[in-house]
C-alpha cells in the first residue's frame, strides 16, 4: 500500500500473491490428470458408467464433506486446513497411479475430493481474512486468473507425461501439490496476517443467519447455475455436441474449451477491478446475462464458427461473474466474524450445480436435443438474475481500516512494492528486539 500524509492507499498484501502462485500451481497438475483420469480408469475393463462414477464421486464427495470443512476452517484456522487438504489430494492422487482395481482407483480419488474441498474453503476464507474489504474483486480475480492459467498450462503437460505412462500424470500432480504446499507453508509460517488470532473472540456466522441475508441468497443461486453450466454442462455436453451436431472432431472440441478459456481469462481481471469500483452487484447481473445468452447460442449453433464465438461469449460471461459473488460472500461475512460454514455453503451450490446440471441436460438431450439442453442451462442462469436484482450493494462505500493498513511502514519506502512475508511480525507490529 502508499501513503501520502493521513490518506493511505490500499494495494493487496504479498500473501495474496502466495495463494495466487500456488492456485496455479495446483490448477497445473490438476490440468495434467482430468484428460488422462478416464482412460485410466478404462484400463480397468469397466463400463462408460463406471468411469463416469470416478469423475462424479469427486464431485460428490466435496459437496458432502464440505460442511465439515468450513468447521475445521473455523476450529483451527485457514492455514492449517489449507496445507493439510494439500496433502491428502497429493496422497489421494498419487496413490492413484499405483492401484491395481478400479475400487482402489475410486477409493483414493473420493479421499482427493475430501482434500480438494479442505483446501478449497480454506483458500477462500483465507483470501477474505487478509484481503482489505474494498479489493476482494480484484483478490478474487487474481486467485481464480492463478487456476485458470493452471488448468491451460495442465492438459499440455500431461499429453507429454503420458507418453512415458498412464501413471505419471498422477505421479507429477501429487509431486506439483507437494510443492504448492510448501510454497505456502513456508511464506505464511510466521504471517501474522495469515495467523488465525486465539487473543480475538470472534463470532461465527452461520449459515442459517446468512441465508436470511439477500446478498448471500443471490450469490448461492448463481452459484448453483454457474456451477450447472461451467463446470458441469460445459464439460460433459460440448465433446459430444461437436461431435454429433457439428460432425466436426474431438480436436475442435479441445479447441472450444480453450476458447471459453481465453473468454474467461480476457475478464476475470476486469471484472475484479470493476467489482472493487462501480459495485459487486452490477458486474455480476452483467456476467449472468452474458453467460445466459453465450450458453444459450451454444446449442443453437449450426456452424463451428458459431460455436467458437458463442464459447467465447460464455467464457466472459463467467469471467464476469465469479469475482464479484466471490466478493459478496466476503463482504457478508466481513472481517469480524468466522465464516467458515458459510464458504461451504456457497461452495456446496456450486458442486451440487455441477451435479445435477448434466444429469437433467443428459435427459433433455435423450429425449429432446441438445437445443434443449443448453437452453434450459441458459434459461436457469437468467433465473438466478431474479436474486440479485432484489439483493442489496455489498460494497463498502469508503476504504476501511484494515490489518495491513498498520503494517504499511514495514515495507520500507511507501512506493515500493509487496512485502515478502517474512512473517517477523508481532500482533501487526514489527518484532522488538530481545531484553
Amino acid at each position: 500500500m502508499r501513503g501520502n500524509g493521513n490518506e493511505v492507499e490500499l494495494r493487496l498484501p504479498s500473501e495474496v500473491w502466495v495463494l495466487v502462485a500456488a492456485s496455479f500451481i495446483i490448477a497445473l497438475g490438476f490440468g495434467i490428470v482430468a484428460p488422462v483420469l478416464p482412460a485410466f480408469a478404462k484400463s480397468f475393463d469397466v463400463g462408460t458408467f463406471a468411469v463416469s462414477a470416478v469423475i462424479s464421486a469427486f464431485a460428490l464427495v466435496r459437496l458432502v464433506f464440505a460442511p465439515l470443512s468450513g468447521r475445521l476452517v473455523d476450529r483451527f484456522g485457514e492455514p492449517r486446513v489449507y496445507i493439510t487438504g494439500i496433502l491428502i489430494v497429493a496422497f489421494g492422487t498419487g496413490a492413484c497411479g499405483f492401484v491395481g482395481s478400479y475400487w482402489q482407483l475410486l477409493a483414493f480419488r473420493s479421499l482427493a475430493g475430501i482434500g480438494s474441498t479442505m483446501f478449497t474453503v480454506a483458500a477462500v476464507g483465507l483470501l477474505i481474512r487478509i484481503t482489505p474489504p474494498p479489493m476482494r474483486g480484484r483478490a478474487s480475480g487474481l486467485w481464480a486468473t492463478g487456476f485458470l492459467l493452471g488448468n491451460i498450462g495442465g492438459p499440455i503437460l500431461g499429453a507429454a507425461l503420458v507418453e512415458i505412462s498412464i501413471e505419471a500424470p498422477f505421479v507429477a500432480y501429487s509431486f506439483a501439490l507437494v510443492v504448492a504446499a510448501f510454497v505456502v507453508w513456508w511464506f505464511l509460517r510466521r504471517s501474522t496476517l495469515a495467523a488465525l488470532d486465539n487473543s480475538v473472540k470472534q463470532e461465527t456466522l452461520t449459515v442459517r443467519a446468512a441465508v436470511r441475508l439477500p446478498a448471500y441468497r443471490a450469490t448461492l443461486a448463481s452459484g448453483f447455475t454457474n456451477g450447472w453450466a461451467v463446470f458441469g454442462v460445459r464439460m460433459s455436453l460440448v465433446p459430444l455436441f461437436v461431435v454429433e451436431a457439428l460432425r466436426s472432431t474431438p480436436a475442435v472440441a479441445g479447441i472450444s474449451l480453450s476458447v471459453f478459456a481465453a473468454g474467461n481469462a480476457a475478464t476475470l481481471m476486469v471484472s475484479g477491478r470493476l467489482a472493487d469500483g462501480v459495485g459487486r452487484k452490477p458486474v455480476a447481473i452483467a456476467g449472468l446475462v452474458v453467460s445466459a445468452l453465450g450458453t444459450t447460442a451454444l446449442g443453437l449453433s449450426s456452424t463451428v464458427p458459431m460455436f467458437m464465438v458463442a464459447s467465447l461469449v460464455a467464457g466472459a460471461g463467467a469471467g464476469l461473474l465469479n469475482p464479484p459473488q466471490n466478493a459478496v460472500v466476503a463482504d457478508v461475512i466481513g472481517e469480524k466474524a468466522k465464516g467458515g460454514p458459510v464458504l461451504a455453503g456457497f461452495q456446496m451450490a456450486a458442486d451440487l450445480g455441477a451435479i445435477v446440471g448434466p444429469l437433467l441436460a443428459g435427459v433433455l438431450v435423450d429425449a429432446f436435443s441438445y437445443q434443449a439442453a443448453f437452453t434450459l442451462t441458459g434459461a436457469m442462469l437468467a433465473l438466478s438474475l431474479g436474486f440479485w436484482f432484489v439483493a442489496p450493494e455489498t460494497l463498502p462505500k469508503k476504504a476501511q481500516t484494515h490489518v495491513a493498513a498498520t503494517v504499511a511502514g514495514e515495507s520500507g519506502c511507501l512506493d515500493e512494492g509487496p512485502e515478502v512475508p517474512t512473517g517477523e511480525r508481532l500482533a501487526g507490529r514489527p518484532r522488538q528486539p530481545e531484553a
